[in-house]
């Protein structure tokens, strides 16, 4: 099980991590050795609460696939155990975002004197700028 929080945690049969060729300059080591990682997970597969479900959908990532499936791609580093892990620790901070429950926002309406005191500046400044003018009949 990869352990994502107190309460999350992903079987390792959900993710299926897959070396490939990096991306990028590298001289001819790039075309050699596959050191980036290709890290899926199958969300649908994937046992998790549907709260954290739905939240993890909302996020509109552009790494979840119309067939709810979490691709990673991992390949800033030389060796594949940095990619790995980077991939891994990536996974970890999409689902940690997606556990984050979003705070309730209460509305509220404006205080009567604070609306009173905000009319009378909005006066007190029309007023000035009327007298800044050239003509002013008051």
């Amino acid at each position: 099980m990869f352990l994502i929080n107190a309460s999350l945690s992903i079987p390792w049969r959900c993710i299926q991590l897959s070396a490939i060729r990096a991306q990028g300059a590298g001289g001819q080591n790039v075309n050699k050795v596959s050191s980036a990682i290709c890290l899926q997970v199958d969300l649908n597969q994937t046992p998790m609460p549907s709260a954290i479900r739905e939240r993890l959908y909302a996020l509109n990532d552009s790494r979840i696939s119309a067939n709810r499936i979490l691709t990673i791609k991992a390949q800033s580093h030389r060796t594949q155990e940095k990619n790995k892990s980077d991939a891994l620790e990536r996974l970890k901070t999409i689902f940690i975002k997606a556990c984050h429950k979003p705070k309730y926002r209460v509305a509220t309406k404006p205080t009567r004197g604070s609306v009173e005191r905000r009319i009378k500046a909005k006066t007190q400044r029309s007023s000035v700028k009327k007298m800044r003018s050239k003509n002013h009949f008051d």
